[in-house]
């Protein structure tokens, strides 16, 4: 069976991206725009795991989660918000939370956060296909191969890597800033130049599908157009 999630999120373009791309990774996604309706699909459902924005209309995500933990002491909760101040954070935990997210944030951070709160309340943990379709090929990300009826490619650990944070949010612009220090750890203007060789190779392997583009989104970041 597969890890079911409640979302509650208000920004239809986030919960989208969110809700998109944990359903790709095998998780099941109840989405939810705002607190009334959180609610009322927690009373009638079951859930591995609740992710609540803050900022909700109707009900706001503390009271929210404060109503969740009424009827439920030990599910995951994981707040979203675009606050970062420390009296945000603790009122959270205060209101039962076990994790504190603030946007903007990666899905491969928010993925992170979750595993690791499902594996220390022994729910089961999906596993990602590491065989991922981009247009005509297929990327092997963990044998680091990318696949099409042209040939075949051997990817570095590095393009592999760039290549599954651009696939996990494709269409969505990827900043620049975030990969940098995902990927190399700083933000600095030689990693930068590093990234910027990256991208022509990958524009390189891609190059078959007239369908896919790798855009670069000026002085932003770079967007996959699948």
């Amino acid at each position: 069976m597969k890890t079911k999630i409640l979302l509650v999120e208000d920004d239809p373009a986030l919960g989208f991206v969110v809700k998109d791309n944990l359903a790709e990774n095998n998780y099941e996604i109840d989405l939810q725009t705002d607190g009334k309706a959180g609610l009322r699909a927690f009373d009638t459902g079951t859930y591995d795991l609740c992710i609540l924005d803050v900022m909700l209309p109707e009900l706001d995500g503390f009271a929210l989660a404060s109503y969740i933990r009424t009827k439920n002491t030990q599910v995951p909760i994981i707040f979203l918000t675009a606050k970062s101040l420390k009296e945000d954070r603790i009122l959270g935990f205060k209101m039962g939370g076990d994790d504190y997210l603030t946007k903007p944030f990666s899905i491969e951070e928010l993925m992170l956060r979750m595993e690791a709160i499902l594996k220390r309340s022994g729910k089961i943990i999906p596993q990602a296909s590491h065989i991922i379709p981009i247009g005509i090929y297929t990327f092997d990300s963990r044998n680091l191969k990318l696949t099409c009826t042209n040939g075949q490619v051997e990817l570095t650990q590095r393009e592999a890597e760039l290549l599954k944070m651009l696939v996990a949010q494709k269409n969505d612009v990827v900043p620049r800033e975030r990969i940098l220090i995902d990927l190399w750890g700083e933000d600095d203007y030689f990693k930068g130049r590093s990234l910027d060789v990256f991208i022509t190779r990958l524009r390189k392997y891609l190059v078959h599908d007239p369908n896919l583009k790798l855009v670069n989104v000026h002085k932003v970041g770079f967007r996959l157009e699948v």
